[in-house]
């Protein structure tokens, strides 16, 4: 009986095994521990035995840096679509509420993650897994769904656009990027979202939700060995597709000199910002960016409140810098009561940030932003279940682990580093300047499509046809025997050839000698140059009556000289 009672818990131990033998593990960073199965999905686990939630988030290596033309709005659209549930879940929202979760999901730039705490228990667990690997793959993504999220993701757009600060934002960061999507807000492109067919959003559904393009992080308290089997019976049947994942390549160029945003529209706030390009999250210089940023905006210390809100030229600043997976942003915003001088918080916004060159961060600045930074970073960790989707953020921009990087090196960084990082990037050639006049009528051109262009060239007849010309040899004996030749009394030589051209055009080609070696010596570009005076009029006709006659023959002229030789 001893030895059966040893086989079967043997076995059931060789059972457990082999319910996540896909599962390998990769490493162990402060509690966090990751797995890796076959189908490329990467799994991280971070128990925590004194909360009594569980948090099951989900990161798609998806978000509006891989949109293409058409599709801006996509990531975030296909977001509310994912819940609109499977053939084995047909009412998420219901299922989420009988589960007591608080869920949500959101889109940025370089991914997008669902997620769902709820009351740690196994059966809510094995049940969160369950839908999280279920419409991964198996989510209806329904045109009936899309007609009705169009509705909800509208508003979300409206909202934003009724956003002063929002709208100058966007507008800003766009025009600050040239061709990176970063330059793109990740709520979109109105029209992209209404007009998107459900057939797009699907092919970008398969494309990017795969288990080799997600990490699945689970945190709270839980069993770690049942946690992993469940993960191998719900994710392991996923298969990974046979088409490749390309990231997206495009480099955005080095901005070469400032650039100013102008918006006005309904408000009663004045607007003031500025946006300087930025390391991405994983550069060691973003650490640093990160301390001047709070060096500069942080509440009472920073330079720019001591400067526009304690002397009450502004009522409010807030800034921003994302942690990104390429090179991203600074984003300051200064809010300006209309009763203030706008131009004059300007000014005073860019010799601040001009004044870092010459007024370097000094040591006590440098010690309070660290404190301040590290004090989150520290709250952060400690909170298990707001961890699991904080990690969001770092899993987009490359790996998870950069979290602890970022909070290392921001607890190593020197004053030289800082101050150095500084002058590189807080130049006015980097920066792109936004402002916000409220105005009670503002005043825009919507630019319409045209309207039914197959009616307007339907039945379009045109003018007389200019016919085709004559076919002509351009042999040496073929041009002689059409050649007429001669010479005015001038001493101007003449060939003339008579043919038939398309629209009865004619064509003159004249040259002449305008010196000789020895005069042209050290004219250099002067024979091309009076070459392009000769078009610009003469003693009898200015230059305006010789393009009016031109435009009616319909005729132009062009001049050029070179190597002794002016041709017309």
């Amino acid at each position: 009986m001893k030895t059966k009672i040893i086989f079967t818990l043997l076995i059931g131990l060789i059972s457990v095994s082999l319910s996540y033998g896909q599962l390998k593990k990769v490493t162990t960073v402060e509690g966090i521990t990751e797995y890796k199965m076959d189908n490329g999905l990467k799994v991280l686990l971070f128990p925590d035995n004194s909360s009594q939630t569980i948090t099951v988030n989900i990161t798609y290596l998806v978000g509006s840096r891989h949109e293409g033309y058409g599709e801006k709005g996509m990531a975030h659209l296909l977001e509310h679509m994912v819940f609109k549930g499977t053939p084995s879940h047909p009412n998420i929202p219901k299922e989420l509420s009988s589960h007591g979760a608080r869920p949500n999901g959101t889109t940025w730039y370089d991914r997008t993650n669902y997620f769902e705490t709820f009351n740690a228990t196994d059966d809510n667990l094995e049940w969160a897994l369950d839908l999280e690997a279920d419409r991964m793959v198996n989510s209806y993504i329904a045109k009936k769904d899309l007609e009705s999220e169009f509705s909800v993701v509208r508003n979300e757009f409206e909202s934003g656009e009724n956003d002063p600060s929002r709208v100058l934002m966007q507008k800003v960061i766009s025009a600050g990027y040239i061709w990176h999507n970063y330059g793109n807000s990740t709520i979109g492109n109105r029209s992209d979202i209404e007009r998107v067919p459900i057939e797009n959003l699907k092919a970008f559904y398969k494309k990017f939700y795969r288990p080799d393009n997600a990490v699945l992080m689970v945190t709270g308290k839980f069993d770690e060995d049942k946690t992993l089997a469940l993960i191998e019976k719900k994710f392991g049947v996923l298969e990974k597709p046979s088409i490749p994942l390309s990231d997206s390549y495009t480099k955005e160029p080095a901005q070469d000199g400032e650039k100013s945003v102008h918006l006005s529209r309904v408000g009663d706030l004045q607007l003031v910002s500025a946006m300087y390009h930025t390391p991405a999250g994983s550069h060691e210089d973003y650490a640093a960016m990160a301390i001047v940023e709070n060096a500069l905006t942080d509440e009472p210390s920073g330079r720019l409140y001591k400067a526009l809100i304690e002397n009450q030229k502004a009522s409010s600043i807030w800034s921003f810098s994302p942690f990104t997976k390429e090179p991203g942003f600074l984003y300051i915003n200064v809010d300006v009561p209309s009763d203030k001088n706008a131009d004059e918080v300007e000014k005073t916004l860019k010799q601040t940030l001009d004044a870092i060159k010459n007024q370097p961060i000094t040591q006590e600045e440098l010690d309070r932003a660290k404190a301040n930074l590290l004090k989150q970073i520290d709250q952060i960790f400690r909170n298990s279940a707001y961890l699991g989707t904080y990690m969001s953020e770092f899993i987009g921009a490359g790996d998870w682990r950069l979290a602890f990087i970022q909070r290392d090196r921001i607890e190593n960084m020197t004053l030289e580093q800082v101050n150095e990082t500084a002058k590189k990037y807080l130049i006015s050639t980097n920066r792109t300047i936004g402002r916000f006049k409220p105005t009670k009528q503002p005043e825009r051109v919507e630019i319409e499509h045209t309207k039914d262009l197959e009616a307007l060239v339907s039945n379009y007849t045109g003018k007389e046809d200019m016919g085709t010309g004559e076919a002509f040899d351009v042999g040496y004996d073929a041009i002689q025997a059409r050649l007429d030749t001669g010479e005015l009394s001038n001493g101007i030589a003449f060939g003339i050839i008579e043919k038939s051209n398309r629209g009865k055009t004619v064509r003159l080609s004249f040259s002449t000698r305008n010196g000789d070696a020895k005069s042209l010596t050290d004219k250099g570009v002067v024979p091309s140059f009076t070459a392009s005076m000769l078009n610009k009029g003469t003693t009898s006709k200015t230059r305006q009556q010789i393009e009016d006659e031109l435009s009616q023959l319909k005729s132009s002229i062009s001049f050029r000289a070179s190597n002794g030789n002016l041709s017309a």
